[in-house]
């Protein structure tokens, strides 16, 4: 017999997300922290109300995967060009020293807490796995918070966009080579290959757009032009994923990028914010925290899951904030930017289940993982919420970080 229990599921959690972002919006919190809380709650942590098993689950994560999509979308929809060229720099570097220093920091952290034997091949492998995990980024609830908060444009925000998107790039070649020293079958060589043609192939989409803009933009407000985007938004993302091995929301932002600049850019934006925000969006949120569950943890790995959390944050501030530092931002905008990329999220699970299927990570170590991923996508938005506004503050943290 057909189950319709998903219509049940999408109408609490859309009901519940909107609720609870209604009461972050009244204490002064963005609305992302109530939808993502709303997610836990609902999840098998608290009440158990909704599962992500079964064919209802498969469901819900779909449309979760479109909501980030069309959220990143939106995001390369609503960049400045001019802005993005001038920090680019700024991005690759942030992105490059935002994967080393997490990168240690979650290598020596789990080899001093497990006590690694160093001359133990497969153990140093683990241990450096960890750290690979810790390098991801997901700058998706970032973007949500950045254009609540009105600051999406502009030096921070853009560098914020790029070097997360490089960040990914960088983060599939640091997991490629050192899954390939586990297993011989997978070349870093073709790996990298696979990315250079896929920048190639980004650059010739966006010379035949750029050349039929004159042909685009005659279409202005028409629902067709809308439907064609989101068409190409999708298209371009399962190209990433299945053709090249690059995340779906990076095509999906590259999308965005090449139609920002085009006279059908903001109409197109306003439309698929309804899309987005009506149902995808708030699925979405709501998805990160139905994948909590937090029973059968012991005292070890709750510590531990404490180091992890402490390491996660600060080499993403740290590495992040001095990367942007580097290249000529202050302190203020320097730290700024390091918190908007302690965001791991969806990034962050992939890569572990990707490690999990080639035995470089052990099950136990899943449940530190997703707390990890879980307390820094609800912190960031909080923390963007506190010293993007509160100078004060903001002088007071920067100065003693960078």
């Amino acid at each position: 017999m057909e189950s319709y229990e998903f219509l049940l599921f999408l109408a609490i959690i859309l009901i519940s997300t909107k609720a609870l972002g209604l009461f972050s919006r009244y204490i002064h919190m963005p609305t992302v922290v109530g939808a993502l809380l709303a997610g836990v709650i609902l999840g098998p942590s608290f009440l158990n109300v909704i599962g992500i098993e079964g064919s209802t689950g498969v469901f819900l994560e779909q449309m979760a995967e479109i909501g980030v999509v069309l959220l990143m979308f939106n995001a390369g929809l609503g960049t400045e060009i001019e802005e993005m060229k001038k920090n680019l720099v700024a991005s690759l570097v942030t992105a490059i020293v935002g994967v080393i220093v997490p990168l240690i920091g979650g290598f020596l952290g789990y080899a001093f807490w497990f006590h690694t034997d160093f001359a133990n091949y497969t153990e140093v492998l683990q241990s450096v796995f960890v750290g690979v995990v810790l390098t991801a980024t997901s700058v998706s609830i970032t973007v949500e918070t950045l254009r609540e908060m009105g600051k999406l444009k502009g030096k921070v925000g853009t560098t914020i966009l790029g070097a997360a998107v490089l960040d990914d790039i960088i983060g599939i070649i640091v997991l490629t080579i050192v899954i390939s020293l586990k297993d011989t079958s997978v070349s870093p060589t073709s790996v990298i290959l696979k990315i250079v043609l896929y920048f190639i192939l980004i650059a010739i989409i966006a010379f035949v757009a750029f050349k039929l803009e004159r042909f685009i933009d005659v279409a202005d407000r028409k629902r067709r032009t809308v439907i064609l985007a989101i068409a190409f938004c999708f298209i371009l993302s399962y190209v990433s994923e299945q053709f090249f091995g690059i995340a779906d929301i990076t095509g999906a932002y590259f999308a965005g990028l090449m139609l920002c600049s085009f006279k059908v850019g903001p109409y197109i934006a306003r439309r698929c914010d309804i899309v987005s925000y009506a149902i995808f969006s708030p699925i979405f949120f709501a998805s990160v925290g139905l994948k909590v569950t937090l029973g059968g943890m012991t005292v070890s790995v709750w510590l531990f899951s404490l180091v992890l959390l402490i390491i996660a944050i600060l080499t993403k501030v740290v590495g992040c904030g001095l990367g942007a530092r580097f290249c000529g931002c202050n302190n203020k905008e320097a730290f700024q930017i390091g918190i908007g990329m302690v965001s791991r999220g969806e990034v962050a699970l992939i890569v572990a289940q990707k490690g999990y299927a080639c035995g470089l990570l052990d099950k136990v170590l899943f449940a530190p993982i997703v707390i990890v991923v879980i307390i820094t996508t609800l912190l960031t938005p909080i923390l963007l919420k506190i010293f993007m506004n509160d100078t004060e503050a903001l002088e007071g943290a920067a100065n003693n970080i960078c």
